[in-house]
Parts: C-alpha cells; sequence; structure tokens
C-alpha cells in the first residue's frame, strides 16, 4: 500500500498540522505531553492530527 499526500491536500494538511503544533505548544499540558503530541503529529502527519483533534490537549 502506498499512499502519497500531494497537491492541495498535502499543503492543506501541512497547515493544519503546524495549527495543531502551535496550540499544542499553547496548551496548558505538561512538557512531556506537548513533546509526545508534537512527535505524533510529525510522525503520522494525518493520523496524528486527527488523534489530536479527537484526544489532544485542551485548553490555552
Amino acid at each position: 500500500m502506498n499512499v502519497e499526500v500531494g497537491g492541495f491536500f498535502g499543503f492543506v494538511l501541512l497547515v493544519l498540522d503546524i495549527w495543531a503544533i502551535v496550540k499544542t505548544l499553547q496548551s496548558d499540558a505538561t512538557t512531556a505531553k506537548k513533546v509526545l503530541w508534537i512527535v505524533l503529529v510529525l510522525m503520522l502527519p494525518l493520523l496524528g492530527l486527527v488523534l489530536w483533534f479527537l484526544l489532544g490537549p485542551k485548553g490555552d
């Protein structure tokens, strides 16, 4: 199974991943949790973003 992300969808995914990372850094979560979420989003861009949206740190 070979999945490639490119074009407009890839750009949108990149923007949303950056947004998720910024929101994670701004959250009240511990440093360890922030690092874990950022690594997850970077290593698995689509799945990490979905998991972050559903389970990630909430609040500012």
